[in-house]
């Protein structure tokens, strides 16, 4: 370790306590990455608070000797947003998992940033409640990590989104200090805060909104000859007015991973399944149900099941949840892809990442939140084979240049992180991107806080944001790569 890192070894030890400091090499590797096992770097320290304040005091710690620091929940994401520093401080927030209130007449709950996000709908279930957000790691990842990608899920096209659902946040600034988001006039600092991916701060404590558990739901599985009809399903529902609280979209060769994996009994040569969901009042869900169903069959699907139970309904969903792990049954390797496009353009870009794919030799198995556009596509590809890691991630870039192309976004719910910062100035300009690091540095002016993420190259916060005139200085010495 560094003289810096050693003496913020013994300073975090003092005020967290030996076991809440980790050094040993060994140990540190278990962190060494996020979801997205492409991206690693060892951290150069781990601690592990328990408290709010014993977050600040670190803070304030790496402050004082301008050391870098990043915050970790479950490890759960797919960007490599929580991607360590090599010379800096991982701050994970694991042991931070209380539920501090449950609060049913104002239907919120208060807890800590390393909670469970599925541990938040059992403790409120009893009660007729639950916590709407449902990322497919939801018995896994944190909330903590939830506020900063602003995390989705299957139910996001009728419930929304992470930042729905949170009402205020306690946070540690960049300096240290504690303060609350959300609550009074001014600007709106909370919208900015969700979905930061830690770029501004570190969560230390969250208000959610709870949400009644609906009258009723139903479930179907609808199976297409091609993932093509499926798309025209998919806009054919929209078009008519109903809103799903989830519909989701598998291809042929995610069926065949899951099957692989879960064994869920999906309908035998099927090129995609479609999953739809309704709930709410039971007169409303029975008569959007009858719709489904019929928008489904004219739109070509050779089978329809309904669920009659909750365990039919259960196991409906256990092959689309357990889809990103289950490929690993059928690819050494995968990258996890997230970009985003409109609705009536599902069956025209869904067919051009199959020509991609073919042209190119590189196999795409395509899992995605088909009601929003929501694309997953997990490109795979060989480790042991030479050069396949970069064909893979010639091909994943090149899904992203579509959803820009046809109008969307190159991610929905993942985030940037590492992984997407080279594809940023695909979709925004330079004065765009310069704008962003404004705000960026008026959190965080030290530039300490999650460094290294989202923007596609070292902006400093000294700089004069604008048309740079020459190279940036750490490209310059080499140290850094404009994309």
């Amino acid at each position: 370790m560094s003289t810096s890192l050693d003496r913020l070894a013994a300073r975090c030890a003092a005020l967290l306590g030996p076991d809440a400091v980790i050094g040993d090499p060994v140990r540190l590797r278990t962190y060494e990455c996020d979801g997205l096992t492409t991206h690693r770097a060892a951290p150069g320290l781990v601690v592990l608070p328990e408290s709010a304040d014993q977050v600040a005091a670190v803070v304030r710690a790496c402050a004082a000797e301008g050391v870098p620091y990043v915050a970790r929940g479950s490890g759960t994401g797919l960007s490599g947003g929580a991607l360590p520093r090599t010379d800096g401080v991982l701050i994970v927030t694991s042991r931070m998992r209380r539920i501090l209130e449950i609060d049913i007449p104002n239907q919120r709950a208060v807890v800590e940033p390393g909670v469970i996000n599925l541990d938040v709908s059992k403790a409120v279930r009893p009660h007729g409640y639950y916590f709407a957000p449902d990322p497919s790691s939801q018995q896994i990842c944190s909330v903590g990590g939830n506020v900063a990608e602003n995390s989705g899920g299957a139910h996001c096209l009728k419930y929304g989104f992470t930042a729905h659902h949170v009402t205020a946040c306690e946070v540690v600034t960049p300096d240290g200090e504690i303060v609350k988001l959300g609550e009074g006039p001014g600007y709106d600092l909370l919208g900015v805060f969700v979905g930061a991916e830690g770029t501004l701060g570190i969560t230390t404590k969250i208000t959610v909104r709870l949400t009644r558990v609906p009258e009723t739901v139903r479930t179907l599985l609808a199976a297409f000859d091609s993932i093509e009809s499926g798309g025209t399903a998919v806009s054919a529902i929209i078009g008519a007015g109903v809103v799903p609280a989830a519909i989701e979209m598998m291809d042929a060769l995610a069926i065949e991973a899951a099957e692989a994996a879960v064994g869920c009994g999906y309908p035998a040569g099927a090129g995609a399944v479609l999953i739809v969901e309704l709930d709410g009042p039971d007169g409303e869900v029975a008569h959007q149900f009858d719709q489904v169903e019929r928008l489904c069959r004219d739109a070509g699907a050779f089978e329809v099941r309904v669920a009659a139970d909750d365990a039919e309904r259960a196991l409906i969903w256990t092959g689309r949840k357990s889809a990103f792990a289950a490929v690993g049954r059928i690819s050494p390797a995968y990258l996890v892809q997230d970009g985003v496009i409109p609705r009536t353009a599902l069956p025209g870009v869904l067919a051009r990442i199959d020509a991609l794919s073919a042209a190119s030799g590189v196999r795409v198995a395509n899992v995605f939140h088909a009601g929003d556009g929501n694309l997953h596509p997990l490109v795979l590809f060989d480790d042991a084979e030479e050069g396949a890691a970069e064909r893979a991630e010639e091909v994943s870039g090149a899904i992203l240049d579509l959803c820009v192309e046809h109008g969307g976004s190159i991610t929905g719910e993942h985030g940037v992180g590492v992984d997407k910062a080279r594809y940023m100035p695909r979709m925004f300009t330079a004065e765009d991107l310069d704008t962003m690091q404004m705000v960026r540095c008026g959190f965080d002016p030290t530039g300490l806080c999650n460094p290294g993420k989202v923007f596609p190259t070292p902006r400093l916060c000294g700089e004069v944001p604008g048309v740079r005139k020459g190279p940036h200085p750490l490209v310059a010495e080499g140290k850094a790569e404009l994309f």
